[in-house]
Parts: structure tokens; sequence; C-alpha cells
């Protein structure tokens, strides 16, 4: 279970690949938007500006991505230096057309935010750093820009130097905040989507070893036919060939052979008859015993208290998620421990409660809040083992998802170590209550 995050592809933190027809559709609306916008302050406005280069640059763009469309098909994903060459043409052609219309006195200059935070949202870092530094280049030419901005014939807007700065710090940190926060938020969002899809081959891998036992009986009953068949003629095959010595130390070997597959099928067939229901339910403290077993053998003391006597103890259904996610705390206590780990379980009526506590170091404070964050590593290990931080999250998730409630912290002062309490509702857990 811990090597759950060791085994995760070394690509696991590259971002996602920006798919082609979304840029292309970002872009016809981009066309659109500054072909109307010129075409408002030439023809109604009739405000004075270079049209003819305008127009060529709204067409550049309009080319380009007519050309998109034809060549690739619409399920088409770029490639991160495709997608930087891309939203940096973007970049170029929007500087281009502010710098002939009036530079950082033109209220669309800010538009140039846009592609950085596209780049910020889906590409890896070192594209996106690359990008954000030609658009500071770029805002940084466009307060040199010697076009006036389009205005009433006969007036001229002169924006004062300073106003020019304050313009370009505007611009700048508007686009470095958003960009961060772009970056942060799909970030999270993918490592959360990445770790929830690490989740699902975790339980799916759990339910196929229980289903291990029924595709065991499917096997026997399958093969029982076809073995019996066998034998038949094994029999037939010693009646008439068992007289000769060339053939008959083979015919009473493939006989003998043929009787022992159908004892080994025989007792796979009557093992999951009987344990059937064994498989299907089983009590708390069969349960806890099955969980910790495997963990006993690592140098730690591993007690299991429990507050209740076993007569009237919740039964349970089995349940890999839970299984699962309670072995994986069991297990890194144990992993962070000094010399003892402590599992309590008591049930009433309303809760059955397990408690995990380790004399280890414990939590550090900044970490008690994140816990349960995908790629968040609990505790400071004393080796240089560890994972990327997702055996927390997965365990975490897997109980949440059966109804329990957990709680992190660390036990008091006096005796240091972790403490993680789960708690489920009786009635969701046992299956007895909900008969």
């Amino acid at each position: 279970m811990a090597d759950t995050d060791a085994k995760l592809p070394d690509d696991y933190h590259k971002s996602r690949r920006l798919r082609l027809q979304t840029l292309v559709r970002l872009r016809w609306l981009a066309v659109c938007g500054q072909t109307a916008t010129v075409m408002i302050v030439a023809f109604w406005l009739k405000f004075p500006l270079p049209l003819l280069a305008a127009c060529v640059l709204i067409a550049c763009l309009a080319w380009i991505n007519f050309f998109l469309t034809l060549r690739y098909p619409a399920t088409h994903r770029l490639e991160p230096p495709a997608a930087f060459a891309l939203l940096a043409l973007d970049l170029l052609q929007l500087s281009g057309l502010l710098f002939i219309t009036g530079g950082l006195a033109n209220p669309f200059s800010v538009l140039v935010c846009v592609p950085v935070i596209i780049s910020f949202a889906s590409q890896p870092i070192r594209y996106s750093m690359a990008l954000i530094a030609s658009a500071m280049i770029c805002i940084t030419a466009l307060a040199f820009s010697p076009f006036h901005l389009p205005w009433y014939e006969g007036a001229e807007i002169n924006v004062h130097n300073v106003m020019q700065l304050g313009v370009w710090c505007a611009i700048a940190s508007t686009m470095a905040f958003a960009a961060f926060y772009a970056y942060r938020v799909s970030m999270e969002a993918s490592q959360l989507a990445d770790a929830l899809a690490a989740t699902e081959l975790v339980l799916q891998r759990e339910k196929h070893l229980s289903q291990l036992d029924g595709l065991a009986a499917a096997a026997a009953h399958e093969l029982g036919t076809p073995l019996a068949t066998i034998s038949v003629v094994a029999k037939e095959m010693e009646r008439e060939l068992g007289h000769d010595e060339r053939y008959r130390e083979d015919v009473a070997l493939l006989r003998s052979q043929s009787e022992r597959c159908r004892d080994i099928l025989r007792r796979l067939t009557t093992l999951s008859s009987e344990n059937e229901a064994h498989m299907r339910h089983l009590t708390l403290s069969s349960m806890m015993e099955e969980v910790i077993a495997p963990h006993r053998e690592f140098g730690i003391n591993l007690e299991l208290i429990e507050k209740n006597p076993r007569a009237g103890e919740p039964v349970l259904n089995r349940n890999a998620g839970i299984m699962y996610g309670l072995g994986n705390l069991i297990e890194n206590a144990v992993d962070y421990a000094r010399e003892k780990v402590t599992v309590t379980v008591e049930f009433n009526a309303e809760t059955l409660t397990i408690l995990i506590e380790d004399d280890g170091v414990g939590y550090a404070p900044e970490i008690l809040t994140r816990i349960g964050e995908p790629y968040v590593t609990s505790r400071p290990r004393d080796d240089t083992a560890g994972g990327l931080g997702l055996g927390l999250f997965i365990a975490k998730t897997l109980l949440e998802r059966s109804g329990a409630s957990l709680t992190f912290g660390n036990r008091d002062p006096e005796a240091p170590g972790a403490r993680i309490r789960i708690e489920w509702p009786r009635m969701l857990i046992d299956s007895n209550s909900t008969k």
C-alpha cells in the first residue's frame, strides 16, 4: 500500500495538452471582436486610424486560423512548443494592433493578458514563463508607441509619462496575478483529478483481489465438464491398454492426474460454498485482525484494544475501500512510530469509532490543516524514502466514501505522536442494523 505513490509515472505533473479547436474558437472570437471594434471606430465614430494596417493584422490572424482549421482535425491537441508558438503569435498580433492605435493609451491594452492567462492555465511552467516575459516586452514597447489614440479630428489625447507608467504597472500586475491564479487553480484541479483516478485504480485492484474466490469457483465449475470427459476416456484407455506394457504406465499416470485435478476442483468449489458468507460479511474484530496482521512484522509493537465485548459487535459487509483505507493509515502509523502503535476500537448503538495512535513525532502544525490533500506529505521522515503524498489522500477518500468522518491531530504534549480518529454512523456500516 505504501508504494502507491512511488509507482506513479515520472510525468505525473505534466500539464494537459491544449486542444487546437479550443484555441481556434477563441481566435475567431478575437477576429470578430477586433473587426467590430475597428469598424465602429472608423465608420461610426469616424475617428482617424491606420485602417489598412489594422485590417492587414486582423486578416493575418483570420488566415492563420482558417489554415489551422483545414489542416488539423478538431480533436488535434497541441504539444507545448506548438501551443507556445500560437499563443506568442496571438500576443504579437494583438500588440501590433494596439501599437498602431495608441499603445497603452488604448483601453483595450489589458487584453494582452489573455494569451498569458491561457498559457498558465494549460501549459508547462517554462513555456508560460517565456510567454509572460514576451508579454512584458510587448507592453513596454506599447508605452513608446508614436501613434496617437484614435480620437475626434483636431483633438489629441496626450497621456502623461506618469500615467503611462501607472498603466504599465496596472497591466503588468494584473497579468502576473491572473497568471499565477490560473496556474494554481489549474494545477490543483489537475492534481485532484489524477489523484482521484489513482484512487479508483487502487479500489479496483482491491475489488479484483476480493473477487478471486468467486473466479476460482467459476473456473472449477467450467473445468468440471471437460475434466470429467478426460477421466472417462482415461478409464476406457486403461481398460483397453492396461495389459500392454508399452502404454500401461502412461495410461495409469493419465488417469491418476485427472483424478487429482478433479479433487483440486472439488476442494475449490467446496471452499467457495463454505466461505461465501464469510467472504461477504465479517465481524468488526475479524476485520481489524485482517487489516492489522500484515503490519505486525516490522519491529513495532502493534496493539489492538477492543473497548467493548465481542458479543453484539457490528457485522460489516466486506468493503475493499474500508480495508485498504484502514490498512494504509495503520501502515503510515507503523512507518512513523518509534516503538508502539495503538489501535482502539469502540462502538455503541449510534457510532463505530476506530482510533489509531503512534508514538512518533506527530504532525507539524502547518500540515494539520492540509492533511488529505493530494501530494501533501504528512510528516517528516528520518530516512529519505517517501512518495508523492497520495497514500493518505487515497485512504481518506475511500473511507469517506463509506460514510466515515476522519479527524487528524496530535496526542498530548506529554505523549507525543499522531492520532487519527475514524468514525461511522453505525447504521451505515453494520449490516445487522440495516436488516
